[in-house]
């Protein structure tokens, strides 16, 4: 891997982050319904074909971030219905980000065991 590649992973999930930021200083959209339209965003991307060259260009820049789940979820369900038919529709989302999902899971509970969490007062 070269430094110029650690570069673009770097500014592209930066800008992603800042405009996300940016939504949330300015406007009163609460993060759950941020996080909903950068996941939105990324199927939308992806299905009018925006999103798999950018990805390709920024690397994690753009894979790790909400809008990369969203590309993810829109690339399953696209595969399992050209594979399955309509009952694609259902499925392919699932089975495309159920790695990514179980990881989650599986990471945040273990997080929560070794730094012992606490509600906000």
């Amino acid at each position: 891997m070269e430094a110029m590649d650690y570069l673009k992973a770097f500014l592209a999930g930066g800008a992603i982050c800042g405009a996300v930021q940016i939504l949330m200083d300015k406007t009163k959209m609460m993060p759950g319904r941020i996080m909903v339209l950068l996941v939105v965003a990324g199927s939308i991307l992806g299905g009018i074909g925006l999103y798999e060259p950018f990805s390709k260009w920024a690397g994690a820049g753009a894979t790790v971030p909400l809008l990369g789940f969203g590309n993810t979820l829109w690339k399953g369900v696209k595969e399992a219905i050209d594979a399955e038919g309509a009952l694609g529709l259902f499925k392919g989302g699932f089975k495309a980000g159920a790695a990514g999902i179980a990881a989650a899971l599986i990471f945040g509970y273990a997080g929560s065991l070794v730094f012992k969490p606490k509600m906000k007062s």
